[in-house]
């Protein structure tokens, strides 16, 4: 995060301008392999922006080798001529008078990236802030980046100068050093253990001296690594790798932190600062590049998305109605009321606007993801659910590279408690696609613990813990570490029983007392089950509660009516208490008997086979 602009997809604030006061201009969209560039310059400009980026692109390729370079989302370049047509865009914060003066900004969210810059902006690095947050973007997936060395590659970084045929890496940053030539540097032990949580990262004179120090230390590192041929920085992000914790992997990477310290105290006040100069010898091929001219309503359309994204929704509102009585079937506007909705949190609304928008043929993954997000979240039945996937699929096949989509197709497949296996493999590629993310890694260990992999669960969360950046997500997921734990328990009491009942048998009757215990089992034929309609729930007293094995019998009494019910394998059934606390020792086979409780479950297609037990809810 930089600490010049703070932009969240979050909180909502409008900056008034009336629809009709702007003047119709030409908008030009040029296409490069791996940038979206939009300006309302010239072509020439054009494409001269998106050769600058893709000469960025392979600057950064060269410059950290080993992370990926392309996310999985698209980087849109809003290229405008003028401070007045930035103005319109940029975000509200910088609108009142005295406020910064931006040329330029990165705004990542998670299905997009946009950058916002100022043609002709004047200064020494006028988009510093945009190399500081594409620094960020390429460095997202490193989740065993320390924030220090995160936040110090994206200021050395950020100064970077890309010409024609070269490049200036790691220019020096005066605001930097006046900040830490005024001010008393940070021990480096304590700067190596700042995460998201510590004040040093939030306050803003401490978070000033953390950003300073950390671009110091790290401009030193690289320069006196390539000036003494040494290896350290790498070294110290190998030993991170390996998940040895920061200070530690410091000590062995770079040795006495003291002395480090002193030398770090005495290159700040030196005041002999240098910097890398790369040729840029990737040739960009701009014939390849694809240029067409929008229309009035397209781009008005891709402004006002620009907008709700940056938190100015009453302004994206009055462009969208506008677009849409011109256009009622933009596909582009649809999908960004379904953001703004979305965001107001109007769940039934945005539903419809992403609705409305597949329905128009969209061909933006966006669309399909999210109205299959929204039916989820609104609580849709089971008749909706292949509906539902079949959406989030083609999100899939439009954008393979968006782990958002392969997380809810987990999510939806297990929620039907079908598929499983393919379930897992989904929120897999949810999290090879976006390793920070913390709550994919809590989607894939419920899915384990259905899959009766309690283990794996464990290893999963133990993982997240190290991942998690408030103290909301360490809580959430330490209580789901808790329940995997106690499921882990209770499976290993439940083989230890039955392998004590099995060494308790005499071989000599137990062919015998098999046939005897399958005389009384009764004839429901529960192995071939076949499910009828949709899920079921039913709320009542739980009698006839039996166990043979791993297998569970009960009959649900419920509204005047009894229902017979099965499952092969208990410990795949969610159980769950309302208004209660359940003991922790909590046995099915003999603590159901005469409950009360909300029973899911699917009918048999055969009237002679049981229902399915899916769910229990234990009330009190």
């Amino acid at each position: 995060m930089s600490r010049h602009v703070f932009l969240s997809c979050l909180v909502l604030a409008s900056w008034c301008v009336p629809a009709g006061a702007e003047k119709q201009e030409n908008w030009l969209e040029i296409r490069s392999p791996h940038f979206v560039v939009v300006t309302n310059s010239n072509e020439k400009q054009g494409r001269h922006i998106a050769d600058q980026f893709e000469r960025m692109r392979s600057v950064f390729h060269v410059a950290l080798p080993n992370l990926p370079i392309d996310p999985g989302v698209p980087i849109i370049v809003l290229a405008v001529k003028d401070e007045k047509d930035f103005r319109s865009l940029e975000p509200q914060a910088y609108l009142a008078k005295g406020s910064l003066k931006l040329a330029g900004l990165f705004l990542r969210a998670p299905d997009k990236n946009y950058v916002l810059m100022r043609l002709g902006a004047e200064g020494e690095h006028p988009y510093a802030i945009v190399y500081h947050e594409y620094t960020h973007l390429l460095l997202s997936k490193a989740e065993w980046m320390p924030l220090w060395m995160n936040e110090g590659l994206a200021e050395f970084y950020q100064n970077t100068d890309i010409q024609e045929k070269s490049a200036a890496l790691g220019q020096v940053s005066a605001e930097n050093i006046l900040w830490l030539r005024q001010n008393r540097l940070l021990p480096l032990p304590i700067l190596f253990a700042v995460d998201h949580n510590s004040p040093y990262y939030h306050e803003e004179n401490k978070g000033s001296i953390f950003y300073a120090e950390s671009w110091a230390l790290m401009h030193y590192l690289e320069m006196t690594d390539f000036q003494n041929k040494t290896q350290r920085v790498p070294d110290y992000a190998n030993l991170l790798a390996q998940n040895v914790d920061p200070v530690t992997a410091a000590t062995r990477a770079f040795g006495d932190l003291k002395r480090l310290q002193s030398d770090l105290e005495a290159y700040v006040h030196d005041g002999q600062y240098k910097y890398f100069k790369l040729p840029t010898t990737t040739e960009v091929d701009d014939s390849a590049f694809k240029v067409h001219p929008l229309t009035e309503t397209q781009s008005v359309a891709l402004r006002a998305d620009f907008l709700a994204y940056n938190d100015r929704a009453a302004d994206a509102e009055a462009l969208l109605d506008r677009v849409l009585k011109e256009d009622p079937k933009n596909v582009s506007a649809h999908e960004t009321k379904g953001h703004i909705a979305f965001q107001q949190g109007h769940i039934d609304e945005a539903r419809k606007w992403y609705g409305d928008a597949v329905q128009l043929n969209s061909q933006s993954y966006l669309a399909y993801y999210y109205f299959a997000a929204m039916s989820m979240h609104a609580g849709a039945d089971q008749s909706q659910g292949k509906q539902i996937e079949e959406s989030l699929r083609s999100a899939i096949k439009l954008n393979p590279a968006f782990a958002p989509a392969y997380d809810s197709l987990a999510i939806a497949l297990a929620s039907r408690h079908e598929n499983l296996e393919e379930a897992r493999m989904a929120a897999l590629q949810a999290i090879s696609l976006d390793p920070s993310e913390v709550a994919y890694r809590m989607n894939i260990a419920h899915i384990l613990l259905m899959l009766q992999k309690p283990q794996s669960a464990i290893e999963v969360l133990q993982a997240a813990q190290k991942l998690t950046k408030t103290p909301g997500q360490t809580q959430m997921v330490a209580d789901a570490l808790t329940r995997a734990e106690e499921y882990l328990e209770m499976q290993t009491k439940f083989a230890e029983r039955k392998q004590a009942q099995s060494a308790d048998r005499n071989p000599e009757f137990s062919a015998v007392r098999d046939e005897e215990a399958a005389a009384n089992v009764p004839e429901l034929k529960h192995r071939d089950f076949v499910a009828k309609g949709p899920h079921r729930f039913a709320t009542g007293v739980l009698k006839s509660v039996s166990c043979q094995a791993s297998e569970l019998d009960l009959t649900i009494s419920a509204t005047g009516k009894e229902i017979s019910m099965h499952t092969d394998n208990y410990f795949k059934i969610t159980f769950s208490a309302l208004g209660f606390q359940p003991n922790s020792e909590f046995n099915p086979c003999t603590e159901l008997e005469n409950r009360t409780a909300k029973v899911e479950y699917l009918e048999s297609a055969t009237p002679s086979t049981a229902a399915k037990v899916v769910s229990i809810e234990l009330h009190k």
